[in-house]
This record gives C-alpha cells, structure tokens and sequence, in this order.
C-alpha cells in the first residue's frame, strides 16, 4: 500500500533520494520507483533481536540519513528508531481509537485511508503530496518466461484467498464465477502455499480458458502478469493491493471487515467493493483484520452471491 504514494513522491520530490527498509521478499514492490533504494532487511538471522537492530542501525548510519518515515509503527521499528535519536523521526497514526470505535459498533464511517496516513507523515516531514493524479506503470512484456501467456483477449485475474475464513469467498461458489466468466474470458487464478496450489489446480482442470499460476513463477514475475490483467478479482487481502498499485481495477469481496476502516485498494471506485448487506450482518465491521468476529458472522461473505460478482466484473469490462 505504500507504493502508490512513494511513486507519486518520487515524481513531486525527484531531488530527494528515498531508502525503503524492508525485507528482501518484497523487493520487487519498489523495482519501478525512481530515486528508490531497498535495503533489506534480514529480521530472521542478521538482524534479529535487539542485537540485530542495533546492528541494522550502525549499517544504516553509514547512509547518512537525514530523516525517517516510519510507515508501519510497530515495535521492530520502535526499537529501530531508539538508535537514530536525534534524527527526525516522524511515524504513521494508525488510528487505533477510531478503528476500535468502529469495529466495536460505537461509530460507522469512512475513516482517513491507509494511504492519506502514509502522506501525512511526509507532511509533517515537509513533503506534502498531491495524490489527486496518479501514475502507474506500463504492463510488462510476459512471453519470455511463459509462452501460455501470450496477451489475448480479456484476463481476469482471481485470488479467491485471505488470511482469515471469515474474508474468503467460499471456493465452491468462485468457481461458479469463474465458469461462468471464463466462457469468454481468460481467467488467471492466484494463490500461495500447497493446499492453495492444489485446489486452484482442480480449478484449472476443469476449464479450457482458465490458467493457475500460483506456485509457479517468481513475484518479479506475478508483477508483470498482473500488470497485463483486465481487472482483478481479490478479497480483502494483499493481491487486491498489489493490483491497485499497477493501476489495475480491482473488484474487492469483503466478510467481517469493511473499507470505512481505510485499506480500500488505491485509487479504486467504492461500487467496485462488494459488501456484505448489514441489514443481515449490523455488527460488521467486526474487526479491522478480519480475525474477530461473532460465531454467527464467520460465513457471512456467503451472503454475497456469485451473481452479483459477476455482473460487477461485466459492467467493469463494458466501461474499459
């Protein structure tokens, strides 16, 4: 989710040198951004405990760094910034008392967005950034590591999986979308992990226009698939986001949790998130993460039925 706004900082402020510390997994995120260095960080072995980031920080020193952007405030990068006192640190409000007023049903209403916290902190570094006008990247060329992907037709991408049950679409109904939608279209399914792979494979079996990458290419390369991708069909979870950064539509499927907590993918139209009615369901959001919920609310994203995901995906596909 920081992508989007360290794009549009990097065109407003293209005199400022900017080092995204991060761990090496998500290098790729940032492989398009001008003026970017990773330094990546190795909190497993190199840099773990206390004595790691003590050590983290002497290497971080010799940047000559004039002032830190601490985007995630939590206690790694608490402990980090106690090494670089004197250095002007700023980190994000992640307004914790309002997203407990709204999961706790004592206030319902959109909440500043996850990516406005991250611009407020360069504000109060002093550098305001404009996010009214967006730029994404071109899609990348993809044929020279898959020839079954060759760009034809519409692609739909689908990552019919979260962290929680209570944000995932059940898989049985997915596939009625995808059979439905891949008469005519190219669906690219997403996921992670064996029992993932497994059961997107079974997917992919069963129809002719339907293809599962999960397992089988490199994030540099998901990057570039997605990028090429009509819209993307994702719940409230990391591929929804990764989309949204490429400038790609995204149709979002939400259970427990719900935008107003302010983790809408960038940029994208609030009718492209589909909601559980909380006509049915008034407690929801029930969490922001989606891991606490009423026993009756586990399933309540069943309540949202294939057809109206599918006529959201066509009425997207009519407009572009």
């Amino acid at each position: 989710m920081t992508i989007p706004i360290l794009r549009d900082f990097t065109k407003q402020y293209p005199n400022v040198k900017l080092t995204v510390l991060t761990r090496s997994f998500f290098k790729p995120f940032f492989r398009d951004l001008n003026n970017v260095t990773v330094y990546c960080a190795d909190v497993k072995e190199k840099h773990k405990g206390v004595l790691g980031l003590w050590k983290l920080s002497r290497e971080l020193k010799k940047l000559e760094i004039d002032a830190i952007a601490d985007l995630h405030n939590v206690l790694r990068s608490k402990a980090l910034k106690f090494f670089f006192f004197g250095t002007k640190c700023i980190q994000i409000d992640k307004g914790r008392s309002e997203k407990k007023a709204l999961t706790s049903g004592q206030s319902f209403e959109q909440l500043k967005t996850t990516h406005q916290r991250y611009a407020d902190v360069f504000k109060t570094l002093g550098f305001k950034i404009d996010l009214s006008n967006p730029s994404f990247p071109k899609p990348c060329l993809i044929d020279d590591f898959s020839p079954d992907l060759i760009k034809q037709n519409i692609w739909i991408g689908i990552a019919p999986f979260a962290a929680f049950k209570s944000k995932a679409y059940p898989l049985d109904a997915m596939e009625k979308v995808i059979a439905n939608l891949s008469k005519t279209n190219k669906i690219v399914l997403f996921g992670g992990g064996p029992s993932e792979i497994e059961k997107l494979n079974a997917i992919e079996d069963k129809y002719e226009q339907v293809i599962n990458l999960a397992g089988k290419l490199t994030l540099d390369q998901e990057l570039d698939v997605i990028s090429n991708l009509d819209v993307m069909v994702s719940m409230d979870s990391g591929n929804a986001h990764i989309a949204a950064m490429l400038g790609i539509k995204v149709v979002t499927i939400w259970g427990v949790t719900h935008p107003y907590a302010g983790f809408n993918p960038f940029n994208q139209n609030a009718e492209h998130a589909l909601l559980v009615d909380r006509n049915q369901f008034p407690k929801i959001s029930t969490s922001v993460y989606g891991n606490r919920f009423p026993e009756d609310y586990e399933n309540a994203i069943d309540s949202i039925r294939p057809k109206t995901i599918i006529d959201k995906i066509n009425s997207i596909l009519d407009k572009n």
